[in-house]
């Protein structure tokens, strides 16, 4: 079962917003979305400042829709989100020493999505790195260690943890050494998601139960992307800069934390959104950009966001006296 409830408002919204999709993008093929979608209805169990218990927060039930959610994509730097979270556990546990380094590149790898700041967390995580191709004894410990994180989240037991590979790191130009050989010869065993597995862990984050409640907070810190009205239109520097469309389509004094990755084949995003006239919700999307003309983002975010307005809509016409 997932983390989440489907209920017949939601599947009936989130078609609407395929049905559309496949109308208005020509030689969109229907395996190029993916899509998870949870909407938090009162009382918000989520970004309360870690108020709730871990099992007082997992007894929340929150609605959702996915759509090919539990399909594995190649994420790109999405992996770094589940990085996130293992640096802080590690750090939690004692399993690294903290240091300046450490946290100077942890924040980079979100803020700036830094390939190099990347590399260093992988490498506090696991213990290893990168370089020429080793002899086969020290290569299958190597590879055994590198295996640390995705250890970590199967203990965890989350269904939709089960089928995640988070053992290699992001690349500029690509892997080299024994990083290429590590990734299999025909790159069989590189990195591996769904948005399903995404839109469960940020719902850990902003529901302050991944780790702990500070170390929630301090992630949520790294991931927020708050902007003030007056700024519209100018430069700024988020988690997904290079959207610019992220700063036109929320109203003023909407609060949203996201992370974004881009890739050669797609694109994929993982946005929650506080709006004063619409539900909290969150979004986990994944495109693959191959034979289509435009950009998938923008337009399925900002069909997501009518969604959202249309629900909220219809909870006042069902609900006058609110």
């Amino acid at each position: 079962m997932p983390f989440f409830q489907t209920d017949e408002t939601l599947q009936q919204a989130g078609d609407r917003i395929l049905n559309a999709l496949w109308s208005t993008v020509p030689g969109l093929v229907r395996n190029q979305v993916a899509l998870t979608w949870i909407v938090y209805d009162k009382p918000v169990p989520v970004n309360t400042g870690g108020a709730l218990s871990p099992e007082e927060f997992w007894r929340y039930p929150v609605r959702g829709f996915s759509y090919r959610g539990v399909e594995c994509f190649e994420p790109g730097g999405m992996v770094r989100l589940f990085y996130l979270v293992a640096a802080h556990e590690w750090l939690e546990q004692g399993m690294v020493t903290p240091s300046p380094e450490l946290e100077r590149a942890m924040q980079a790898m979100i803020t700036a999505h830094s390939h190099d700041a990347t590399s260093l967390v992988v490498d506090s995580l696991s213990g290893t790195t990168s370089g020429p191709a080793l002899p086969t004894g020290p290569f299958v410990t190597w590879q055994s260690q590198r295996n640390i994180v995705n250890r970590y989240y199967h203990t965890l037991e989350w269904e939709e943890l089960t089928t995640i590979n988070v053992n290699q790191k992001t690349w500029q130009d690509g892997p080299y050494g024994r990083e290429r050989l590590f990734m299999g010869e025909m790159m069989e065993h590189r990195n591996q998601l769904t948005t399903e597995a995404i839109a469960l862990l940020f719902h850990s984050i902003i529901g302050g139960v991944a780790v702990s409640a500070a170390r929630s907070s301090a992630m949520m810190a790294l991931l927020r992307s708050s902007e003030d009205p007056t700024s519209r239109g100018t430069q700024r520097t988020s988690p997904y800069s290079r959207y610019t469309w992220m700063s036109e389509l929320y109203p003023p004094n909407t609060q949203h934390w996201a992370l974004s990755s881009h890739t050669p084949t797609g694109q994929s995003l993982v946005t929650y959104v506080e709006c004063p006239t619409v539900q909290p919700y969150l979004l986990a999307l994944a495109t693959e950009e191959k034979g289509v003309d435009g950009d998938l983002l923008p337009l399925l975010s900002s069909q997501v966001f009518e969604a959202v307005k249309g629900l909220q809509a219809n909870q006042l016409l069902e609900s006058p006296d609110q």
